[in-house]
């Protein structure tokens, strides 16, 4: 049984985050490519459907530490870089680079009309130098011509919409044209390492939200939340055929920074959740 395997059962049963650990990395061979740190601890005890650490650029692919058989693959050779913790990441040029898994039932909302993203992300420039439309580059995403499910955006510094170095988040039909989404606008430096979260909820709906909604946390912190809809259009979420992908979504723009981390649910976690998995990597 692999490391995260026992890990996951261990802290399921009850065990704390250090006994879990401990019997995790007792049944590593040395050179296994399966270790986890505390911060993946920390996410594999909610029980994500997919988890990518993001460190294995050396090898060409990149293991689904859940079990789960979702390997996924990166083209170019990103190189190596350092989240906060020291655990390694993978840092893509901005212009042939990119990771790429293919399409399954769990990287889509529309599986269960829900879908929790979380990455840490870190641009190495403000102004991304191949970029498209209005000024933006797509980071992470899931579509294609016809095949748009969502997308991760951050804008360049100077953008012909006045959004300077806006981080947001989108969910589309199918078919594409408009996305309804949410998003912070701060500051950034490049560098600097941003703890991003993605929520799109179909079924959770209310007065407030009568389609459901998108979420979008920044550091543990959430900081926007709007319907799924968008000047009249409702969203629904429809499964595509695209691969997810991160570094780029669909080759119209390429991010030049590092991602780490990529974790994905069928569920949204909670506020309590996302703030505990920040501060694993932070504290």
């Amino acid at each position: 049984m692999s490391s995260a395997r026992i890990l996951r059962r261990a802290l399921r049963l009850g065990l704390s985050s250090t006994v879990a650990l401990l019997l995790a990395a007792a049944s590593v061979l040395p050179g296994a490519p399966d270790d986890v740190s505390t911060y993946d601890a920390a996410v594999l005890a909610d029980d994500p459907d997919v988890y990518w650490a993001m460190s294995g650029a050396a090898a060409g692919s990149e293991p689904d530490l859940t079990g789960g058989q979702l390997t996924g693959s990166y083209v170019g050779a990103p190189s190596p870089t350092t989240l906060p913790n020291g655990d390694t990441a993978v840092d893509f040029d901005g212009a042939t680079q990119y990771f790429e898994a293919a399409d399954a039932d769990v990287l889509s909302p529309a599986t269960t009309g829900v879908i929790t993203i979380e990455a840490w992300m870190r641009p190495d420039v403000l102004q991304f130098p191949n970029d498209e439309s209005s000024g933006y580059v797509h980071w992470m995403g899931k579509g294609t011509t016809g095949q748009f499910e969502y997308v991760s955006r951050m804008y360049s510094l100077q953008n012909d919409e006045n959004r300077p170095n806006r981080i947001s988040g989108y969910s589309f039909n199918l078919s594409g044209g408009l996305g309804a989404g949410s998003y912070f606008q701060d500051a950034v430096s490049a560098g600097e390492w941003i703890h991003y979260v993605l929520v799109i909820n179909s079924t959770a709906t209310s007065t407030a939200y009568p389609n459901g909604y998108t979420k979008v946390y920044r550091d543990g912190v959430l900081r926007d939340q709007d319907d799924l809809s968008i000047r009249g259009q409702v969203i629904v979420p429809e499964r595509g055929t695209a691969p997810f992908r991160a570094g780029t979504r669909d080759f119209g723009s390429w991010f030049d920074g590092a991602v780490g981390k990529i974790a994905m649910w069928d569920s949204e976690l909670s506020a309590a959740q996302i703030q505990a998995h920040y501060d694993a990597m932070t504290s």
